[in-house]
């Protein structure tokens, strides 16, 4: 029974092992320092929180031309192991600028030379290139020598190693060949050491016999973190630079205003807020394996789309070639058969050319007729001849080929298809619509009116979205109503709810597939269900001086003497009718809501609504225009004034 649980604790043991080393290795690709592809060696944190190896950055600015600012130099081994045989193979590789770049970097200001005055007024900015974010960033004046150690990545890349016995056994540096294994490392020594080379280079007696040993490692790092700028231990973070400073950091003006607190909160902060993120990763293994899945299936599907992509295209060219092929063959056809009309008409003249050489064809012909003497004979014969002859010598006379040897009608203009195939591309997708806010409005009825960017791809149609932003917000991500295919560029929704915003947006698609949506536009409906009347001025409106449209919705001025009349009437006080337009629906009761556009240019206008008595008293006994009673205000009880 005891082995069994002995075998089972070991199987435990083991597997718990397992996973430990396979989860170190899986990480081997954030601990390769993205210059050198290798395992970090004192990794220096950029600005841009990315890390690079102090080595590679000084070999890194070397290459940019800065001179002096690759770090302190102390930071290189010192130990008696520091010989040039165990040093970083990297500094062997390094690439030193040009001599001409160099001293073109030196009278440009860059670097430190003999005469430049430390602190200058201009001090010099360096910049370093992260291979990373393959950004520029601002290392300051200092350099390298102001930035921190990351010793966290430093004691992880060495567990790392540890774990995967990267190198196999740590040896001692200061063995004569063949080295022992090391036993112990020294830290103010920066070196590995057998038992007995330890005694040896630490005898009794002396200062190093003070130095504590440690455990055998291949980086050695500061017991704590120090301030690059004061060597001082840093006690806290600034949380406007995010930075970690010392006590004279933060008495400098440098950090003057800024909130800093102890480096203690800072890390429990930063801790907790680590530990959350990365217990809520564990926490969705399941979810992460399903979205793995998800992006294998995209780059399966985005294979198999690419591959039918570049067969449609390809199809496509081979239609086009095959189309120019259909063309260029009955072009030429075309002009295979014009040439060989003219030729035929060419040959025939040039035939008929050589029948009036002397002694030959027509012209011996009519020689020989010349030697007729019977005259009737020779009348039957020479009348056919004479037309012919004629005919020659008129042609002789007024010579010209029968066709033309040129072919410039069959000259083809391609300038047009050939900028067309020039600028043969793939379909795009529409641009964002630009919404038409002097023809969009919400009444009864919301009408929503856009159009596309002058230089958009077509849209086949269109996708209108629309939610109302006055109700409670729902849990999850905003519901938005669709009208979906919308033909052309506007949309009507009917039985919008009164007195409610609503927000609404478009976008169009083509075979490309969906744009961007345009801008939202917010619209207002009207406090109350809509009253749709016409205009009616049979009651108290004279056509002398007023006229309705024929659409019955608006009324203006009719110019002329009535009008003058009026006018003047009114300029001097004098009494004056007025007319009343009504409209053909009475409201009994509840609320309404209408809206009426005036001219600026009108006067003494004053719209709203009237109980019928007052209606019908005002139209028995026509009111004093500039009595209190017709203030625009509306106080009399007869009018409740509305302006838009």
């Amino acid at each position: 029974m005891a082995e069994g649980e002995d075998m089972q604790t070991f199987t435990s043991i083991m597997d718990a092992l397992v996973r430990i080393s396979t989860s170190m290795k899986n990480m081997e690709k954030e601990l390769l320092c993205p210059v050198c592809q290798e395992m970090y060696k004192q990794p220096l944190v950029l600005p841009c929180t990315h890390n690079v190896c102090q080595a590679c950055a000084r070999e890194v600015l070397g290459q940019q031309g800065y001179i002096g600012h690759g770090g302190d130099p102390s930071s290189e081994p010192t130990s008696p192991a520091s010989t040039p045989s165990t040093r970083s193979p990297r500094l062997s590789r390094r690439t030193l600028p040009k001599p001409d770049r160099l001293d073109r970097l030196l009278k440009s200001g860059f670097g430190t030379y003999p005469g430049r005055k430390r602190g200058a007024l201009h001090p010099q900015v360096i910049m370093f290139p992260c291979p990373a974010c393959q950004g520029d960033v601002e290392l300051g004046e200092r350099g390298l020598a102001g930035l921190f150690r990351n010793l966290t990545l430093e004691r992880v890349v060495e567990r790392y190693r540890q774990s995967v016995s990267v190198g196999g056994a740590i040896l001692c540096q200061l063995c004569k060949p063949p080295p022992l294994e090391a036993t112990k490392g020294c830290t103010e020594c920066r070196a590995t050491f057998c038992n007995e080379c330890f005694k040896l280079f630490h005898p009794w007696g002396t200062q190093k016999a003070q130095h504590e040993p440690t455990l055998p490692t291949l980086s050695f790092r500061p017991k704590g973190l120090m301030c690059p700028d004061h060597k001082e231990e840093v006690t806290h973070y600034c949380k406007t630079c995010q930075r970690l400073v010392c006590q004279l950091c933060r008495v400098r003006r440098t950090h003057s205003g800024h909130k800093i607190t102890p480096v203690l909160s800072a890390y429990q902060a930063l801790k907790d807020k680590l530990t959350k993120s990365l217990t809520y990763i564990l926490g969705n293994q399941d979810t992460v394996q399903t979205q793995i899945c998800e992006l294998e299936e995209a780059v399966r599907h985005t294979e198999v789309s690419g591959q039918q992509a570049k067969e449609e295209v390809s199809q496509l060219v081979r239609g086009l070639g095959a189309v120019l092929e259909e063309k260029r063959a009955s072009l030429l056809q075309a002009i295979e058969e014009c040439q060989q009309e003219r030729l035929a008409r060419l040959s025939a003249q040039i035939q008929e050319h050589r029948s009036l050489l002397d002694g030959s064809g027509l012209v011996g012909y009519a020689q020989e007729v010349l030697k007729e003497t019977d005259q009737p004979c020779f009348v039957q014969a020479a009348k056919r001849l004479h037309n012919r002859i004629a005919r020659a010598t008129e042609a002789l006379q007024t010579f010209r080929p029968a066709a033309s040897s040129s072919f410039r009608h069959c000259q083809l203009d391609v300038g047009r298809e050939m900028k067309l195939l020039t600028e043969l591309n793939f379909l795009r997708v529409p641009e964002a619509p630009v919404i038409d806010t002097q023809r969009t409005f919400a009444y009864d009825q919301i009408f929503l009116c856009w159009r596309l960017p002058p230089h958009s791809p077509p849209a086949w149609h269109y996708t209108v979205e629309f939610r109302r932003t006055d109700v409670p917000a729902q849990p999850g991500p905003t519901r938005w109503q669709r009208r979906e295919e919308v033909r052309g560029t506007s949309a009507l929704l009917e039985n919008p709810d009164t007195g409610s915003v609503y927000v609404l947006r478009v976008r169009g698609c083509n075979k490309a597939g969906y744009g961007e949506y345009s801008e939202d536009v917010h619209l207002h409906t009207p406090p109350a269900p809509v009253l749709h009347f016409f205009l009616d001025g049979r009651w108290g409106a004279s056509r002398e001086r007023l006229a309705i449209g024929k659409d019955q919705r608006a009324v203006r001025s009719v110019p002329g003497l009535p009008l003058l009349l009026a006018a003047d009437r009114l300029l001097t006080g004098c009494h004056l009718s007025v007319d009343v337009v009504l409209g053909d629906v009475a409201v009994t009761q509840g609320r309404s809501y209408w809206a009426c556009a005036v001219d600026p240019a009108s006067y003494l206008v004053k719209v709203g609504v009237g109980l019928e008595s007052k209606l019908q008293e005002s139209f028995q006994g026509a009111p004093d225009v500039i009595s209190p009673r017709s203030d625009p205000s509306g106080r009399d009880g007869v009018w409740g004034s509305w302006w838009k």
